[in-house]
C-alpha cells in the first residue's frame, strides 16, 4: 500500500502568487525561459531557469547556473517573497482549462515506495536530464518540480477533498496568462490529515507516474547518494496524485520531414495494405482507437486500422505501436521514433492547425493525428511492467512551479 507524507511546502505570500508561478522548467528552452520572466522578478523561472539571469552564452547544465539557482532560491526568501509552511499539511490543487476542472492532492510520496515499484513507471528515463535534477535538487536543497501521479478513485478520498473545497476558502486562487485557473487549499486539520495518509496506507495499492519520470528518478537518486547523511526532506518527492476520474490525456501527434522518396500517391497505396483510407474535407482528429488523421499535400485522410493488424498485448494495442509497425517502419524507414532526426512530436494542445501550418510550410512532409491514450491503458502498460512507446502520452494542463516546493532540508 501507498505511503504519502504531509510536508511543509515553500510557498509565495499571496501577493505575490501570480508573479512566482511559472511554467514547468522543462515546457520552455532557455530563450523561451527568459522572454516569459522579463520584467517579472518574482518568477519562479529565476529559480528553475537560472540561465536566464547568467550571459546567453552560459552552459545551462553548468555548475554555476546551478549555484544562481541556489542563490536566486535564498534571495526569493530573504525578501519573503517565499516563506516556508509552519507545520506538515496536505494541499489540494485544482486546475480549470477550457471549462473542465481537475483536482489532486499535492503530498510527498515515498521514495521507498519508489524505489520497490509501488510507484509504476511507464517511460525510460535519459540520464542526461536526470542529472540537470539531481544536481538541481542538491546544489538548491529543493524539490521545484511537482512530479504528476495517478490512481485508481477511492470514494472517500474524493468526499474529504470535495467536502474541504466547498467549506474552505482557498489561499490561491489565480488565472494564468494562458487561461488556466490554479486554486490552492491547505489542509492543516491534524484529523483530516491523518484520515487521508491512513486512506493510502489501507485503500490504495499503488499510484502510476503520468508525467515527471526524470524528476521522480531524479529525486530518488539525491537520497541514495547522500546516504546515511539524507535528511527526512530527502525520503519523499514533491507529487501530486490525481484519481483517474479527474485525469485528461491529450494526442501526442507526429509530424514527418519526408515521405522516404515516396509520392504522396505511392504512399497512400502502401499504407492501403494496412489501413481504410479515406478523404476528409477538414482537419481530422481521430474519434476513436485504432484512427488517425494524416496530412500531406494540403489533403486530409482518415486512416483506420484494419482488424488483424496488430496484437492484443498492452503495448501491441496501442496507436503509437499500430502506427509505428504498420507505416512508420515499413513505409517511411522509421525504425526508432526516439532518436530518427526526420520525426518531430507536437502535443495536441497546439490543435491541428500546428500541424497544417508546419507541413504547408515544407517543413515537413506529413503530419498523423492520434487519438489520446486512455488513463486504462496507461494503468494497464505499468501493471504489466512495459513501457510506453516515445511521446505517448500529453498530459494537460500543467501543474505551476513555484507556488509549492518541497525543502529536503529542515532549516531554509
Amino acid at each position: 500500500m501507498i505511503t504519502i507524507s504531509p510536508f511543509k511546502a515553500l510557498r509565495p505570500q499571496a501577493e505575490h502568487a501570480k508573479q512566482v508561478a511559472s511554467r514547468p522548467y522543462d515546457v520552455l528552452n532557455s530563450k523561451e525561459a527568459k522572454i516569459e520572466a522579463q520584467g517579472n522578478p518574482f518568477s519562479f523561472l529565476h529559480i528553475t531557469k537560472s540561465e536566464i539571469d547568467l550571459p546567453d552564452d552560459t552552459d545551462s547544465h553548468s555548475q554555476q547556473v546551478y549555484d544562481k539557482a541556489k542563490n536566486n532560491l535564498g534571495a526569493f526568501i530573504s525578501r519573503n517573497i517565499l516563506f516556508r509552511e509552519s507545520k506538515p499539511c496536505y494541499y489540494i490543487y485544482q486546475l480549470i482549462m477550457q471549462g473542465k476542472s481537475q483536482t489532486g492532492l499535492v503530498c510527498g510520496s515515498s521514495v521507498d515506495d519508489y524505489e520497490n515499484d509501488l510507484i509504476k513507471k511507464h517511460e525510460f528515463t535519459r540520464p542526461e536530464k536526470e542529472q540537470d535534477r539531481i544536481s538541481h535538487i542538491k546544489t538548491t536543497g529543493a524539490q521545484t518540480g511537482n512530479v504528476f501521479l495517478a490512481y485508481k478513485n477511492v470514494a472517500e478520498i474524493d468526499n474529504i477533498i470535495s467536502d474541504w473545497k466547498i467549506n474552505k476558502n482557498p489561499v490561491y486562487d489565480l488565472m494564468a496568462d494562458d487561461g488556466i485557473q490554479h486554486t490552492i487549499w491547505i489542509i492543516n486539520d491534524n484529523d483530516t490529515i491523518s484520515k487521508i495518509t491512513n486512506i493510502f496506507k489501507t485503500q490504495v495499492p499503488c499510484t502510476y507516474i503520468a508525467d515527471g519520470h526524470h524528476r521522480a528518478a531524479s529525486a530518488a537518486k539525491v537520497r541514495a547518494a547522500l546516504g546515511e547523511n539524507a535528511p527526512a526532506g530527502a525520503a519523499i518527492f514533491l507529487t501530486t496524485l490525481f484519481p483517474a476520474s479527474e485525469l485528461m490525456i491529450m494526442d501526442y501527434n507526429r509530424l514527418v520531414k519526408d515521405l522516404n522518396g515516396l509520392s504522396t500517391d505511392e504512399l497512400l497505396t502502401r499504407a492501403a495494405e494496412k489501413f481504410t483510407i479515406e478523404k476528409v474535407m477538414q482537419a481530422f482528429s481521430p474519434s476513436s482507437l485504432h484512427q488517425f488523421g494524416l496530412y500531406t499535400g494540403n489533403q486530409w485522410y482518415c486512416l483506420t486500422t484494419k482488424e488483424n493488424t496488430f496484437t492484443t498485448d498492452p503495448i501491441g494495442i496501442l496507436d503509437v505501436t499500430i502506427l509505428q509497425d504498420n507505416f512508420f517502419d515499413p513505409i517511411l524507414n522509421i525504425k526508432d521514433q526516439r532518436t530518427d532526426v526526420r520525426i518531430d512530436f507536437v502535443g495536441g494542445i497546439r490543435g491541428l492547425r500546428e500541424l497544417e501550418k508546419r507541413v504547408d510550410s515544407g517543413e515537413m512532409a506529413m503530419a498523423v493525428s492520434l487519438h489520446p491514450v486512455s488513463i486504462e491503458q496507461l494503468f494497464d502498460i505499468a501493471d504489466s511492467g512495459n513501457v510506453m512507446p516515445p511521446k505517448s502520452t500529453w498530459f494537460e494542463p500543467k501543474l505551476r512551479d513555484g507556488l509549492l516546493t518541497n525543502l529536503i532540508h529542515d532549516i531554509v
